[in-house]
C-alpha cells in the first residue's frame, strides 16, 4: 500500500483527520465513501476535491465507495446554508442519479478485476424501507440532542442571527448521514468516511454511532473548501458554475477556467486536481517561477484536468478554439468546431442577427454598414479593407463588392467579421 495519507498531505489536500487512522491504511487494503447529493444532473468542479481524495485513494491500493443521498438529498443538508434546501423528488433524484454516474467514469475505476475496484451506490436503496418509528428506536436513541446541536452547522442556524432557522427535517439530516456510515461500515466494512471541512460534524456523527451501536472503530477524513485567492469562491464565474457536464460547461468553457488562473491558484490546484508526482510538480512550480509569462503551471493544470474530465480530443480542439481569439485561427478550424464550442469562444461578442432573405446575395459592403452597423460608413470599412484589417470567417477580405452566399457560413448559420485584431462581431442568420 502506498501511503495515502502522506500523499494527500504534500497536496494540502487534508484540513482534519482522526488519529489512528494512517496505522489502520497500513494494516489492510481499507474502503472509504464520499457522499454526494443528488441536487443537479451534473457534478460541479467543487465536487471534485473531495473526489479526487478517492481517486488518490483507489490509487494507493485501497477501495472507494460514492455514495449518492438519493434519500438525504430528499432531505436537505445544513451545513454551510443559510437557509433550507429545496427537496427533490424521486424522480429528479434518479434522473441526476443516472447523468452523474457517466461522469465519474472518467475519474474513478469501476471496472477493475481486483478488490478495490470503485463502486456506486445510492443510500435512498436502504433508507427508503425503514420505517420512522424503527429507525428513531434503532438508531435515534444512540445519539443525544445535545451531541447534536453541539455541532457547528447546527449551531449556526439555531443563532439568533439566523433568521432562517432549523427545521426538523433538516435537523434530521444529521443522523441520516450517520445511518449512512454505520449501514456501509455493517455491509461493505467501511471505515473512513470523506468529505469536504463543512462536513466534519455529520462525519464525526457517523463515527460516533458506529462505536456506540456496533463497538466498531471508523475515521474521518476532511479536505479544505477551496476559495480563489480573491476570496472569491472556488468553481464560480459569471455565467455560475463550472460544471463537469459539456452540454452546461463546454469543454473549451472548462478549459479556459483553468487556463486563466491566478499564478497563486495553479500552485495549488496543480497538486490536487492532477495525479502528477510530487517531483514533476516541484519542477513546474520552479520552472514557472522563472518564466511566469509562459503559463507553464496553467498550461499544464489546463490540460491535465481537461483530458481527464473531457478526453484528449476536446482537449485538443479546446486548443484550437483558443488559437482563434488571438487571430491564428483559420476558416477551416472555425469550421471544425461544433456549434457549443463555437459559440463559447465568441461568448460576449456583438451578435446581430438578420433574416436569410436579408443576407444571401447581398454585397459584404452593404452587409457591414447597412445590415449590421458593424461600420459606421462604407468609408470607414473601405478604408479597413484597403489596409488588410478586415477579416471574414479568419480570412482576409478587401473586394467591398464580394457577393455573401451561404457557403460562407459557418455551421450553416454564422459569419465571423473582425476588425483589426481583436474586435469581433458575429453575424447570425436565422
Amino acid at each position: 500500500m502506498n501511503n495515502y495519507i502522506e500523499e494527500i498531505k504534500w497536496r494540502g489536500m487534508i484540513h482534519d483527520m482522526m488519529p489512528g487512522i494512517e496505522e489502520q491504511l497500513q494494516k489492510e487494503m481499507t474502503t472509504a465513501y464520499v457522499g454526494i447529493d443528488p441536487t443537479a444532473d451534473s457534478l460541479h468542479i467543487g465536487h471534485l476535491v473531495s473526489i479526487m481524495m478517492l481517486k488518490h485513494f483507489q490509487k494507493a491500493g485501497h477501495k472507494p465507495l460514492l455514495i449518492l443521498g438519493g434519500a438525504t438529498g430528499m432531505v436537505g443538508d445544513p451545513s454551510g446554508k443559510s437557509k433550507e434546501r429545496n427537496l427533490l423528488d424521486e424522480k429528479t433524484i434518479t434522473h441526476n442519479q443516472e447523468a452523474i454516474k457517466k461522469q465519474l467514469d472518467s475519474i474513478l475505476d469501476f471496472n477493475l478485476g481486483t478488490p478495490n475496484k470503485a463502486e456506486l451506490l445510492n443510500n435512498y436503496d436502504w433508507t427508503k424501507n425503514y420505517l420512522f418509528l424503527d429507525f428513531i428506536r434503532d438508531i435515534g436513541k444512540h445519539l443525544t440532542v445535545n451531541y447534536m446541536i453541539a455541532k457547528d452547522s447546527v449551531k449556526s442556524r439555531m443563532s439568533a442571527e439566523s433568521k432562517a432557522g432549523l427545521s426538523f427535517t433538516e435537523f434530521s439530516y444529521q443522523l441520516l448521514q450517520a445511518y449512512d456510515f454505520l449501514y456501509l461500515y455493517d455491509n461493505y466494512n467501511c471505515k473512513i468516511q470523506m468529505g469536504g471541512s463543512d462536513q466534519w460534524g455529520n462525519i464525526t456523527s457517523g463515527t460516533e454511532l458506529i462505536r456506540r451501536k456496533s463497538q466498531g472503530t471508523a475515521f474521518a477524513v476532511t479536505c479544505p473548501l477551496i476559495k480563489k485567492a480573491d476570496g472569491t469562491k472556488f468553481g464560480k464565474t459569471e455565467q455560475g458554475n463550472i460544471w463537469l457536464d459539456a452540454n452546461l460547461t463546454s469543454p473549451y468553457q472548462f478549459y479556459q477556467f483553468w487556463i486563466n488562473t491566478s499564478d497563486v491558484d495553479a500552485d495549488k490546484y496543480i497538486k490536487i486536481f492532477t495525479l502528477l508526482p510530487k517531483e514533476e510538480v516541484s519542477e513546474l512550480i520552479e520552472n514557472h517561477k522563472k518564466e511566469p509569462h509562459r503559463r507553464l503551471l496553467q498550461k499544464k493544470l489546463a490540460e491535465e484536468i481537461t483530458v481527464m474530465i473531457h478526453g484528449r480530443e476536446n482537449y485538443n480542439t479546446a486548443i484550437e478554439a483558443s488559437k482563434i481569439l488571438f487571430g491564428k485561427g483559420t476558416k477551416e478550424m472555425l469550421s471544425k468546431l461544433d456549434e457549443n464550442t463555437f459559440l463559447s469562444v465568441f461568448e460576449g461578442v456583438p451578435i446581430f442577427e438578420l433574416d436569410k432573405i436579408d443576407y444571401t446575395n447581398t454585397n459584404l459592403l452593404e452587409l457591414l454598414t447597412q445590415k449590421t452597423k458593424i461600420f459606421n460608413s462604407k468609408g470607414e470599412c473601405r478604408r479597413l479593407m484597403k489596409d488588410n484589417g478586415l477579416s471574414i470567417n479568419q480570412e482576409k477580405l478587401n473586394k467591398a463588392e464580394y457577393i455573401c452566399s451561404e457557403k460562407d457560413l459557418i455551421n450553416n448559420k454564422y459569419l465571423l467579421a473582425r476588425k483589426g485584431k481583436k474586435k469581433y462581431f458575429l453575424i447570425t442568420i436565422k
